[in-house]
């Protein structure tokens, strides 16, 4: 059955695959890109795919955007866009950490607040958060990225609880290490304000961690899957590899020294 479908964060990446993909299989698909040059770009990659979607602006800093949004009555709400900024605790500007904030949370929690009561008055409907394996776990020097992600969890599990008796359902699905581009420039974005003379916690080199990501179409698929789906896991964790990396990690936090 077709369902209406909207996707925040689409321009590329995982946003861009589930889009495209979920319009192939016939469903109504709202896709939403930060600027205008991006709007119109995912456009023209959906009229080379051969399907029909509406695209639209969404930039989660910009609150005439989200109202705009909030205006859509999906059947599925994916929030899925957001930023990655690299840097110690000790040392990333406040100003990052605050725009990290306000684009993976904030601005995702806005759009919820105008949209889900039309669900819970129907007494259905269906959002799914894109979280992350650092949403359960820890990266160094991507702690604020990390920050975002555990805060989605919580609100994610909260949501859950408080929707599902009113027919709304709320999952999460959370990417390992994926070759979208996005863990590189969330590596490179530092560079902006760093000074090695002046930083409290040296920048390790996160190049080797980079040269082996996962093929993002196991995660796309994934995503395909779960977000019309009836019935599926709450969370989504891929790839499958990573789900015991996640619950290792959860098995450390009860067992390390300070």
């Amino acid at each position: 059955m077709s369902q209406k479908i909207l996707i925040t964060g689409a321009s590329s990446g995982f946003g861009r695959g589930a889009a495209i993909e979920l319009a192939r299989q016939g469903h109504q698909v709202v896709a939403t890109a930060e600027t205008w040059p991006q709007v119109r770009s995912l456009r023209a990659d959906a009229a080379e795919a051969g399907v029909a979607m509406e695209v639209i602006k969404l930039n989660l800093l910009d609150s005439i955007d989200i109202a705009h949004a909030g205006r859509f009555d999906p059947d599925v709400l994916v929030l899925n866009a957001g930023v990655m900024e690299g840097g110690s605790i000790a040392d990333i500007p406040m100003q990052r950490v605050r725009e990290s904030f306000d684009i993976n949370v904030f601005g995702h929690l806005q759009l919820v607040q105008a949209i889900v009561p039309r669900m819970v008055a129907r007494r259905s409907g269906k959002v799914v958060w894109t979280s992350s394996m650092g949403g359960i776990l820890v990266v160094p020097f991507l702690g604020i990225y990390c920050a975002t992600k555990h805060a989605i969890e919580a609100i994610a599990g909260s949501m859950k609880a408080e929707l599902e008796p009113h027919g709304v359902k709320v999952a999460t699905v959370n990417p390992g290490v994926f070759g979208t581009g996005f863990n590189d420039t969330g590596a490179e974005s530092f560079v902006q304000w760093y000074d090695a003379d002046k930083a409290v916690v040296p920048m390790p080199d996160f190049s080797a961690s980079l040269l082996h990501q996962a093929d993002p179409q196991e995660m796309i698929d994934a995503m395909v899957e779960i977000i019309p789906a009836e019935k599926h896991l709450y969370r989504t964790m891929r790839p499958l590899a990573t789900i015991d990396v996640a619950k290792q990690w959860q098995a450390t936090e009860w067992s390390q020294n300070a």
